[in-house]
This record gives C-alpha cells, structure tokens and sequence, in this order.
C-alpha cells in the first residue's frame, strides 16, 4: 500500500467520523430532554434497591414520580423516615407522617405442630412443593413450607428458616416487599413496626379442620373480636384480622385466643 493510498483511507475514516459526529449532535438536540436537577436528588435519597415496593419499576421512576407528584414524599419504605425527610427538604414539601413497617411470617405451624404427611426428592424450593401433591409435605396446605425463597432474595439478611418455617428479625428488615413476592403461599404482608400483637395464620379451613392439620391454626371462633374493646379485631374467612389503626395493645386477644396463634412481638 503506497502512501497516497494510506492518506485517502485516513481521509474517508476522518470523514467519516466527522459526519457521525455531526449527526449524533443534531439527535442530542432534537431528542434532548430536560431532566429536573431535583430529580437527581432524590434519586440519591432513595434506598437504591430497585425494589418496587414503592409500586413503580425501580427507584429511576419513583424520584421522577415524586418530582412530578405523582408519589408521596415518603413513598420509599427502605429509604425511612430519615429519606423521607430528605427528600421533603429537596421538594421544599412537608414529608408527611412515617409509620416504620416490617414484613411478618403469618404462620405458626413449626414443625412440631404439623405432620409431615410425604418425603420430597424434588428441587428444593418453595416454588415447587408449593405445587407437589397436598401443596406441600405437611398437613396444613396453608403454612409455611420452610424451603427459604423468601431467604434468598432478602438482601438485608433479615429472614432465617427455624423449625420448619420462616422467621424474620424486624430490626433487620426494611420493608423492600421481596419476600412477599417470593412466596408462593401468599404468607407474608407488611404491618407496622411496633405492632405488638399480630395474627399467625391464613388456613381458612373450619375449627375441626384446622385442629386436624395444625395444632396451632386459627379456628375463627371469633373469641379475640368477642373481646377487643376497641373493635379491632375482625374474622374473616375463618381467620381472625387486626386492624391497627385501632389496635391499642391492650393484649385481651392473646389472652383469649384458645390456639395462642395471635402472638406478642416485642
């Protein structure tokens, strides 16, 4: 190759680069969008984690949502009262009251109080004995099945398999909604933090049935609403509910509760 041959090819490349060049700087302006600097802020007082607990796809859409108004200030459940106020300082907004929430195990079925009715070979995950014969290998289809789903996608560590069923530490749990998405069996929900007496269980089987399955199930004998002087306590579909706008932790419903499954948290 001669050198005018080399000088062209360099010319053409140069060329060439410069027209991309060109183009890329009228697409920049034609499409270019104005992002609100608060935007950026609040991205950075967000949790980060891109959980969805919020309800929007991930923490980009949550801080555009927040500039816009279109979520609370205080929408983020891990980010805490302390991003709350953060993000109410950007805003120049007031960030609303904060009820610290953690995810809970509504299920008291340890090993000790349900049968195993069949040993399991399959793939060891909730997922799949949720759908093996009897919906799982324990008598009471409704509990927990102790395969740890909720374990592995918690990120802060704060779920742990005991007896046969999942545990979760409060203090370590910053309410992303991971866990609840994770099981299949629809046992774990959010309730306020300091909550002190919470309801464990969903067989909404009938007193006899649930006796059969489950030493310690709710027989939605509707004792714990008989007696809560605040009308705190509903049953529904055969399981006993706490409302804890109302609640005032005065502990008649653990008293009177004759399975002992509306349990004290401290």
């Amino acid at each position: 190759m001669n050198l005018s041959n080399i000088l062209i090819s360099t010319a053409v490349v140069a060329a060439v680069g410069l027209v991309i060049a060109i183009l890329l700087s009228i697409a920049e302006k034609i499409f270019h969008v104005d992002v609100d600097e608060r935007e950026i802020q609040v991205r950075e007082s967000l949790a980060g984690n891109n959980c969805g607990a919020c309800g929007f796809a991930g923490c980009d859409a949550l801080a555009k949502a927040i500039v816009k108004g279109e979520a609370p200030i205080n929408a983020c459940p891990p980010a805490g009262k302390s991003g709350a106020e953060k993000i109410a300082e950007i805003m120049g907004a007031e960030a609303g009251e904060f009820i610290r929430q953690t995810a809970y195990v509504k299920c008291s079925g340890t090993c000790d109080k349900r049968k195993q009715t069949y040993n399991y070979f399959g793939t060891k995950s909730c997922k799949s004995v949720s759908v093996a014969p009897g919906e799982g290998t324990r008598t009471c289809a409704y509990g927990c099945l102790g395969y740890g789903e909720c374990v592995h996608v918690c990120d802060n560590k704060a779920i742990r398999i005991v007896n046969g069923k999942a545990v979760i530490e409060s203090e370590l749990c910053v309410a992303c909604g991971k866990c609840i998405k994770a099981c299949p069996k629809n046992l774990i929900e959010f309730v306020p933090y300091d909550s002190k007496y919470r309801v464990q269980c969903t067989n909404r089987q009938k007193g006899k049935a649930v006796r059969v399955n489950c030493e310690a199930g709710c027989l939605g004998c509707g004792m714990c609403q008989r007696n809560c002087p605040e009308n705190a306590i509903t049953v529904e579909n055969n399981i006993a509910k706490i409302d804890y706008a109302k609640c005032v932790s005065c502990g008649l419903c653990a008293e009177k509760c004759p399975t002992k499954v509306i349990r004290i948290f401290e």
